[in-house]
């Protein structure tokens, strides 16, 4: 239900939706406090369209705040039993948000009391900036809580146990439903992250900070995918908690006409993709069968992988740009191996391009999990150690067996490329195993990044479809190749047997075949000769008598 126009009454605890606009504050006031309350935090929340908050009608820098997720802090002082606020929106237009007044005891800490860096002088709010790649959230030190008149812990007058660098900060996470971008649904999750009880049931958590470490924080941005953050400080002394302003993001514009949160993957991306799913799927049931196309394909992802990840290093061309160049580059790539394969005919070169794109998948999808968040791994020399060791494992264990190497890579690399194509119509977390690789080869700074994704019913369908093309091309090769030979024999040797062959073979019928330059002649006169027109064959006019 929706407050009353220029007035919204609030109860401690208690949320309250609220339409805003421009023009007509609303005072939001919150009555009958009672005398054990110290602090009341007050929290504003809106889904893309900037909200003031403010202590008064007329807005200041150090009284005030501006964002979609923004909040105050009131302190009380003796005998105060009622506490307002000022509300409006920043924008022309009706806003939908939702509001709540939290209060604190003098034993909770304090969010954001220690602030030295925004502008009020308490400041419970997270700050939230993103790009494409990740998502960086700061916010202001805690300090410790204390009674109605009294003065505040100093912030600086030590480290012991006694000051609030006993303080430590948990830091949560929690995902929205997966592809909903409504108000509604926002409005009704973020209550789940406002209130310390209510976050460590819903939210996960994902580390905690000490006074020791900045307070600042990364994780790797999931466009489209709606994710709430929040922060508790707790107080081990009296163990007492509080809990932050808590941001929303969706890592992505409503308001751009391209590539906004309702169609994040350009034309571009889908047909590349697709197109490459295709070649996947028939790798996936007829790689092995068709020897050469395989190799095609696994040509194909080394070389276009490394391509992107040099172009984009080295150049600024635009998206477009370089997904075309790196589709050449793989093509070339792919013919290169293809045509090694014939001329050499090494099959243990070959298996071991194949190994290695099986074992960067196998080991992508080690890091994908919690084990990739493990800080040792956020030294770019052992994380990449380690994945480079794990993927090489892979060609390594199947060096007595080559052809259940390729026929596993043909139906677990293959089906994946699946994976990927749905990912540029429908957001699933899978798509990550890879993305989240090429982001840390591309950018220097995402080793610092938590890569938490949810795993919500699309992910599971998906992953279900993914394991079910997996498992079914595996077992299809398996059954048709067994009674073949493991390999096709060697193209150049092959043919050079034959060509030999018929040169000294007379009675081989291609012994007597013209040479190529004079059966082109042959065809050209041939065609030529088609073109004119029939010459007379003699007298056509009747004979004078």
């Amino acid at each position: 239900f929706f407050c009353k126009a220029g007035l919204l009454e609030l109860s401690l605890g208690k949320f309250r939706n609220v339409l805003l606009n421009q023009t007509s504050p609303v005072e939001a006031v919150i009555r009958n406090i009672g005398s054990n309350v110290t602090v009341v935090v007050f929290q504003v929340h809106a889904q893309q369209s900037d909200v003031v908050i403010s202590f008064d009608k007329t807005p200041s820098a150090n009284s005030s705040g501006v964002g979609v997720d923004r909040g105050l802090v009131s302190i009380l002082r003796p005998q105060q039993t009622v506490c307002t606020w000022y509300l409006r929106a920043l924008d022309a237009g009706q806003v939908l948000s939702t509001a709540i007044s939290i209060p604190y005891m003098e034993k909770d800490p304090i969010p954001g009391g220690c602030n030295l860096e925004f502008d009020l002088e308490v400041d419970p709010n997270l700050y939230l900036d993103y790009t494409l790649v990740d998502i960086h959230i700061k916010f202001a030190p805690a300090n410790l809580g204390y009674s109605r008149g009294a003065n505040p812990p100093s912030c600086d007058s030590g480290t012991g146990q006694s000051s609030r660098w006993r303080l430590r900060y948990d830091v949560y996470q929690y995902f929205l439903p997966e592809n909903d971008l409504s108000e509604m649904v926002l409005v009704s999750h973020i209550r789940k992250m406002s209130e310390v009880q209510s976050i460590k049931a819903n939210g996960i958590k994902v580390l905690t900070l000490t006074t020791d470490d900045k307070t600042n924080i990364y994780f790797s941005s999931l466009p489209g995918q709606g994710v709430i953050y929040n922060v508790i400080v707790w107080d081990p002394l009296w163990n007492t908690s509080a809990a932050y302003i808590p941001v929303h993001t969706y890592a992505c514009s409503f308001a751009d006409l391209v590539d906004n949160c309702s169609s994040l993957s350009k034309l571009s991306t889908k047909v590349f993709f697709t197109a490459f799913a295709v070649l996947g799927l028939f790798t996936c049931f007829f790689g092995h069968r068709f020897w050469k196309t395989d190799l095609f394909f696994m040509g194909f992802i080394v070389s276009a992988f490394l391509f992107f990840v040099f172009i984009t290093r080295v150049t600024g061309l635009g998206y477009d740009v370089r997904l075309i160049l790196t589709a050449v580059a793989g093509i070339v790539g792919g013919l290169l191996l293809a045509g090694s394969w014939w001329r050499f005919g090494s099959v243990l070169l070959c298996m071991f391009v194949v190994g290695v794109v099986l074992g960067f998948l196998f080991s992508s999808t080690l890091f994908f999990t919690p084990l990739g968040d493990y800080r040792v791994f956020r030294d770019d020399v052992v994380f990449w150690v380690t994945f480079t060791s794990v993927a090489l494992i892979v060609p390594v264990l199947f060096v007595g067996c080559p052809r259940i190497l390729n026929i596993l890579a043909s139906g677990i690399v293959g089906s994946y490329t699946v994976v990927l194509a749905i990912a540029c119509y429908v957001y699933t977390s899978l798509a990550y195993i890879t993305l989240d690789l090429l982001r840390r080869v591309l950018n220097d700074y995402f080793n610092r990044a938590y890569t938490n994704v949810p795993f919500q019913r699309n992910d599971l369908i998906i992953l279900s479809v993914w394991a079910m093309l997996a498992l079914s091309g595996v077992t299809v090769q398996l059954r048709r190749e067994r009674s073949e030979v493991p390999f096709p024999p060697h193209p150049y040797l092959t043919w050079k047997r034959e060509r030999e062959r018929r040169s000294t073979n007379v009675l081989d019928p291609s012994h007597h075949i013209p040479p190529l330059r004079e059966r082109i002649h042959n065809k050209l006169l041939h065609i030529k000769e088609f073109f004119q027109k029939d010459q007379p064959a003699g007298e056509r006019t009747p004979l004078l008598l």
